[in-house]
């Protein structure tokens, strides 16, 4: 058969919608290899495109021109293609709503999430983002990513960082980045982000992020206090966050709560995927109710019973979907797509050629020079471990009645790190007066508020305040305050 065929099908009485089991289908129809069946349903769930065509459509994916990663006119970069040719876009960014997205890639072990992963980081330099880069894999994930030497206009992104510790200074960066826009847009009266005017659109990317989430991780708590204030917050500030990860369930994504507004609000691909992960998708009503995805076996094509007498039967390989997805939030959730095909057809010893050339000439954006006195020598220096930690972590001083600061009070260089100037809490620009150490802690609830359009609860607000760069307090300390402002 060398034709393609297409069925549409229809709920018969008003109010039904149409559920549909793809083996199922598949098998009534005859097909044994289900890639060859592409099922497409309304958002209403009351109608269907089902299409059959004579070979896999998505075997070959080709990239015929990396300039076809540049970002659109309407903040969107093409991923990879559908299998009826359509192109699969994926947005980084909103012009109508000024806003960063939340960007969120998920995949079992060998579902083609690091391939995916480096499309998306080589559309992102190709557009001039600036890419804050932890790859947990321990610098596996996306070699190319980092380049010959990975320091600023040497490598692909602004800054990569392969330890735990690394990380937690990225976020910490990429969150007193934000801080500064807040408060420099405040004062502009710029309420949306505006690319390039003046600053570039950040993307704080987390490779390998079940590492560091996961129950038990080291840093896990202040993870993803600083995840959930970047995906709440950001947005309007042109600043993005991603995670590419292997999840079985998302209760090892940082607790049930974490993700959910992400999955719901943000940019979700779904490669190779367990059933557990599908079944709280479902439950959380990523998917609606009744939408079934045809699963993506490990392999394409038809495979055949054999008999154990059929001596002149030859075992030959099957083709991988590696790159197979879903782009849940996009146009055709239901769809199969498939990330573009990259790279050599042969492991290569070091860096891919390939890869790289994806990437293109020239340095990376990097984050703007008015920040740079803020977020100090972490980022100035591409510092990676115990040292970028300590960089902008700052170990607690003693305050004037001789007990612990909670960190953020420090003042040019520390014990133990290394001789780097940790950076400030606050914008430089801030005046002394308002600064955290000089503020009470209704003042530094207040400030929280003045700051978050979100409902907050009491806990969300201590972690605010305890991020702030002033002295640690109480969760019975901050519930005081919020009864004083309610009075």
């Amino acid at each position: 058969m060398s034709k393609i065929y297409e069925l549409t099908v229809e709920a018969v009485e008003a109010g039904d919608v149409i559920t549909y089991h793809p083996v199922r289908l598949a098998n009534a129809l005859r097909i044994t290899d289900v890639n060859r069946l592409a099922i497409e349903v309304n958002t209403a769930l009351s109608k269907a495109l089902v299409t059959i065509y004579p070979h896999d459509p998505l075997a070959q994916v080709i990239l015929s021109d990396p300039q076809m990663l540049v970002m659109d006119d309407r903040g969107r970069i093409y991923i990879g293609r559908y299998h009826n040719g359509r192109p699969s876009l994926l947005r980084l960014y909103d012009p109508a709503s000024g806003s960063a997205q939340r960007l969120l890639l998920f995949g079992t072990t060998g579902a083609g999430k690091s391939t995916a992963g480096q499309i998306i980081l080589a559309a992102m330099k190709r557009s001039g983002i600036a890419v804050l880069y932890a790859d947990l894999k321990g610098g596996q994930s996306a070699p190319e990513a980092y380049g010959q030497t990975g320091h600023g206009a040497d490598g692909n992104v602004a800054w990569r960082v392969t330890t735990q510790e690394g990380t937690m200074a990225q976020l910490r960066t990429t969150w007193l980045t934000m801080m500064d826009r807040q408060e420099r847009y405040a004062r502009m009266g710029r309420s949306k982000f505006l690319k390039d005017r003046p600053d570039p659109l950040i993307y704080q990317i987390i490779d390998e992020a079940n590492r560091l989430l996961e129950k038990g991780a080291p840093y896990r708590d202040e993870a993803t206090f600083y995840i959930k204030d970047i995906g709440r917050t950001g947005r309007s500030l042109g600043i993005g966050i991603g995670l590419f990860a292997q999840a079985g369930h998302l209760e090892e994504m940082g607790g049930s709560d974490t993700l959910r507004a992400m999955l719901k609000e943000g940019e979700v691909i779904l490669l190779r995927w367990t059933s557990s992960m599908m079944k709280q998708l479902v439950t959380d009503g990523l998917l609606p109710t009744g939408m079934v995805l045809a699963p993506i076996p490990k392999y394409a094509g038809e495979v055949d019973l054999v008999s154990q007498f059929d001596e002149e039967h030859e075992d030959d390989d099957l083709p991988g979907t590696q790159g197979t997805a879903y782009n849940v939030n996009g146009r055709y959730p239901s769809s199969k797509m498939r990330f573009w095909n990259i790279g050599s057809a042969m492991p290569t010893e070091g860096l891919d050629p390939m890869v790289l050339d994806l990437y293109g000439p020239g340095a990376p954006a990097e984050i703007e020079e008015a920040a740079w006195d803020l977020i100090g020598d972490a980022y100035g220096q591409r510092l990676d471990g115990m040292e970028a930690y300590r960089a902008v972590f700052p170990e607690p001083e003693e305050d004037e009645d001789g007990e612990g600061g909670g960190g953020g009070k420090s003042k040019g260089k520390k014990k133990g790190g290394g001789g780097l100037r940790v950076a400030s809490p606050v914008p430089a620009s801030m005046p002394a007066e308002s600064k955290p150490r000089s503020r009470t802690i209704r003042d530094r609830v207040q400030a929280v508020f003045d700051s978050h359009d979100d409902p907050l609860d009491a806990r969300e607000v201590l972690d605010l305040v305890n991020a702030d760069g002033g002295r640690a307090v109480s969760l019975g300390s901050v519930r005081n305050a919020l009864t004083t402002l309610k009075s």
